[in-house]
């Protein structure tokens, strides 16, 4: 495990997370997001800028990055874990997950890896080019399956639209709710998972899917390892990602803002599930570049430590929101603007980057890596790291190569 381990795979997860934390704050700090209604309290021209950059710039493509980086990292665990191992791996995230969307958040992703998790370990076995078009087929069919919706309703609805008045007063009840007392923050979850729960079978998780069999085909390739041999590969998927990604994006947040309830949200989702992914890995192209700078190694350097805690990152993230916008703390749900929440995000992840770096350079693991870890064993691992692991780490990294961690840092 410790010789599979790569800074540039941390480093990545590490820069997801920031990404995943921007989106999953604008469903905390808001009832109103994702209704297809701009919230009332924040209509000023600013307000509702901040809103469509989140939508077009975040939204749909940091969990495909984190589903790639899950299927990376099966490659690395399945040379190291019996399948009964992996099986109670997947059963403690399930309950981890189904935790975190009764107490903290819906919209939780961990419940969906873990299930997605059981096709994962059936198809380890695919050569990478089967997997990779496996994971074309899966997107391409699913973005076909919405495209027919939209052509449906276009033409047995054509003049679908949102019903404003009734979504309205429900964001209002939810957000009631969400600011009263910690029984009623868990009811409003409760009364949620049924209609996140279809969002998250027919939009999300088989795109996280396809992506779990992208990083199967890497990983097996190996292609993190040193990425900059892929320099070529990593230009192409700048040079396409972006122009198509964000093209793409920009028609799926003018669909969230405008086009909510009728045929035009359909095919921008269709449209989403084949472009979202281009953009995904645009972004992890451009990091990856600049992971390998001189002044790109101190990014990797900060960010490798967040990443190699990521679900406890996750799980801190969701309780320090669920702090601040609902009953279980400040109850400031719909109280601030888009531009406040983006602040308060920024200055959490860098609290969060801080932390992480301290924590890993004392302990072998994050609180909840080590708690999956001993489910997964079924032996209390070891917690915290030798002196001469403290002193190891304590040093700056040098060269551009990625380098191996210690036994302690494997998950």
């Amino acid at each position: 495990m410790a010789t599979a381990r790569l800074t540039d795979v941390d480093a990545l997860r590490g820069f997801a997370l920031f990404g995943i934390l921007i989106v999953n704050a604008t469903y905390f700090a808001s009832a109103f997001h994702g209704s297809g209604l701009p919230d009332p309290a924040f209509g000023s021209t600013a307000d509702l800028t901040v809103a469509w950059l989140v939508t077009w710039l975040f939204e749909t493509k940091f969990y495909l990055l984190f589903s790639f980086l899950f299927g990376y990292s099966f490659t690395l665990l399945r040379g190291f874990a019996q399948k009964a191992a992996f099986l109670r791996r997947l059963a403690m995230l399930f309950v981890i997950g189904a935790c975190h969307a009764v107490l903290l958040f819906t919209g939780d992703i961990l419940t969906t890896y873990a299930v997605l998790g059981l096709i994962l370990l059936a198809a380890g076995g695919l050569k990478p080019r089967t997997a990779v078009l496996a994971a074309a087929g899966i997107l391409a069919g699913v973005a076909a399956i919405y495209a027919a919706l939209g052509w449906l309703i276009a033409w047995t609805e054509p003049n679908a639209t949102l019903d404003a008045a009734a979504m309205t007063a429900r964001a209002y009840r939810a957000a009631g709710q969400l600011a009263g007392d910690p029984a009623q923050v868990i009811g409003a979850h409760l009364h949620d998972l049924p209609s996140t729960a279809s969002l998250l079978l027919l939009f999300q998780a088989p795109a996280a899917l396809a992506m779990f069999l992208l990083g199967l085909a890497a990983g097996t390739r190996n292609l993190l390892a040193d990425p900059m041999r892929h320099r070529t590969a990593l230009r192409l998927a700048q040079w396409i990602g972006f122009p198509v990604g964000l093209a793409g994006s920009a028609v799926y947040a003018d669909a969230a803002a405008h086009g909510a309830g009728t045929a035009y949200e359909a095919f921008a989702a269709a449209i989403d599930l084949v472009t979202a992914p281009l953009l995904a890995a645009a972004y992890a192209a451009t990091v990856l570049r600049i992971f390998h700078t001189a002044a790109g190694r101190r990014v990797a350097a900060a960010l490798a430590p967040a990443g190699r805690m990521a679900l406890s990152n996750y799980l801190g993230q969701s309780v320090v929101l669920a702090v601040i916008f609902t009953g279980y703390g400040f109850a400031l749900v719909g109280r601030l603007s888009p531009g406040t929440v983006v602040a308060l995000c920024l200055a959490l992840y860098a609290i969060q980057l801080a932390l992480s770096a301290a924590w890993m350079r004392a302990y072998a693991y994050g609180p909840l890596e080590w708690l999956l870890r001993a489910a997964t064993r079924l032996r209390w691992p070891a917690w915290r790291r030798s002196p001469a692991d403290q002193d190891r780490l304590s040093r700056p990294v040098s060269g551009t190569r990625n380098a191996p961690s210690s036994p302690g840092s494997s998950r």
